[in-house]
């Protein structure tokens, strides 16, 4: 299986990828839309994309998964643990500065403000430890994974550093083709996204099928439409296989309300959501 990631060798992308599959062959990719690209115009490869983080919320994909509209095979809570990553001659009072993506500097914020150091925005982590390998000054130092530690040589100054002991990013395997999981006695997800004609209580109206059917919504969230601010798409989850007669008599009454509406995949829940 060859599955594409944004980042470079040792990100948490690829870290949940090879758990997934250890025999895969993990593409990298320079950004997420690269990825989704990759995983459109080959339905050989798959894509792993960070959809949401449990302490800082989604990671901002949702106009690409509107763009693309990929197939959602499966769901997968990934822990995220981050470590204060320099070159090996380093001590920890010696940084002033710390390198990471925006999202490692956020989970680790409390961290950071105790120590007094300066944030520097990468675009990804395991591309923040590859720099500090590359520039070798004692006071820069990164936020990523163990595992890029062990790839660019850099010494482990401090280890699980987030904020949230307990970090972990929802990530979603996607592709091309589309199938879903026959409906038998696991848990499910369906995802879909959905945009409603212009009219008053449009909202209100679509999602009244839900309630009726006693169908349990576990994810609505609203997206304007690239370059507008008049337009909105709604990505939404809920509990439950699209071929479950009440499940389906949802989505005809959603779909009388939409202009748009697309499923995006059928997949088993992550046992992670009975915690």
């Amino acid at each position: 299986m060859k599955i594409a990631y944004q980042g470079i060798e040792g990100s948490y992308s690829e870290s949940c990828a090879k758990e997934l599959y250890p025999e895969c062959e993990t593409i990298p990719c320079k950004t997420f839309d690269d990825v989704f690209k990759k995983a459109s115009d080959d339905e050989t490869i798959n894509a792993i994309i960070p959809e949401s983080n449990k302490t800082t919320g989604n990671i901002g994909v949702e106009y690409l998964i509107f763009k693309y509209r990929l197939n959602i095979y499966m769901e997968k809570f990934f822990p995220i643990k981050h470590h204060l990553l320099a070159p090996p001659d380093s001590k920890i009072t010696d940084i002033k500065n710390v390198y990471s993506h925006a999202q490692g500097l956020s989970q680790c914020s409390n961290f950071i403000k105790k120590n007094n150091f300066i944030e520097n925005v990468r675009a990804d982590t395991a591309g923040s430890a590859k720099y500090i390998s590359e520039i070798k000054i004692k006071s820069e130092a990164a936020i990523a994974s163990k595992e890029s530690a062990a790839i660019y040589n850099l010494k482990v100054l401090a280890s699980d550093i987030q904020d949230e002991k307990n970090n972990v990013t929802r990530f979603l395997l996607m592709g091309k083709m589309i199938k879903q999981p026959e409906l038998k006695k696991e848990k499910y997800i369906t995802s879909f996204l959905f945009k409603l004609k212009s009219k008053p209580a449009a909202l209100y109206s679509a999602l009244s099928g839900f309630a009726i059917q006693g169908v349990n919504l576990t994810k609505l969230q609203s997206y304007p439409e690239k370059n507008s601010f008049s337009s909105y798409f709604f990505l939404c989850d809920l509990d439950g296989h699209i071929d479950d007669p009440k499940v389906q008599k949802s989505l005809e009454e959603l779909g009388l309300h939409c202009e748009d509406f697309h499923v995006l995949g059928v997949f088993i829940s992550d046992k992670f959501r009975d915690k």
